[in-house]
């Protein structure tokens, strides 16, 4: 088989290793900016989730993943516990642009949910803009719901922020595409 014939290997792990969370924070921003032009108030966002995480998770309600392809980081997501008993938040997706339509971000988003339903979560919400229209086809896809919208002026733009929300009280749809540690 030739290299251009052969399949990327995608794993999906914990962001358990040194470099990890870094790289979630400059991801996040040189994607932005380059994408959406946003500016580095995005940024700082995205450095205080991580920072949040990284000081005070509780491993059993709240994890990481980064997802590799051929052993390069391409994407990550996170599951935090809500200030509301029983809810979890999905936070931070990203798929950087070389790994967009491999199912990179079906596949943190299926695990993220799996990890919230198996942590004994009943919903799973999650904030997002209207201009992140492949994120918002994964998360439709997984069964959350749109559940409101308003318009903000933050990182540099005009946005339209959006709520979505899971009920992990019904049934888990059958996906074809594997969750966890697999390749």
């Amino acid at each position: 088989m030739s290299q251009q014939d052969r399949q990327p290997r995608v794993v999906v792990r914990r962001a358990d290793r040194p470099g990890d969370l870094g790289w979630v924070v400059m991801a996040h921003g040189e994607v932005y900016d380059q994408q959406f032009g946003w500016d580095t108030d995005f940024e700082a966002l995205v450095a205080r989730i991580v920072a949040d995480y990284a000081t005070d998770h509780d491993p059993s309600r709240e994890a990481a993943w980064i997802a590799e392809v051929d052993g390069a980081r391409v994407g990550c997501v996170f599951c935090v516990a809500d200030g509301e008993p029983g809810v979890a938040k999905l936070r931070i997706l990203l798929v950087t642009p070389a790994a967009r339509g491999l199912g990179v971000g079906t596949r943190l988003v299926e695990t993220c949910v799996a990890f919230a339903r198996a942590a004994d979560y009943r919903q799973v919400t999650l904030w997002t803009n209207d201009v992140l229209v492949s994120a918002r086809r994964i998360y439709a896809a997984a069964g959350f719901v749109l559940t409101d919208e308003e318009r903000h002026h933050s990182f540099g733009h005009d946005l339209v922020g959006q709520n979505w929300a899971l009920d992990l009280r019904q049934r888990p749809a059958v996906s074809s595409a594997g969750a966890g540690d697999r390749p």
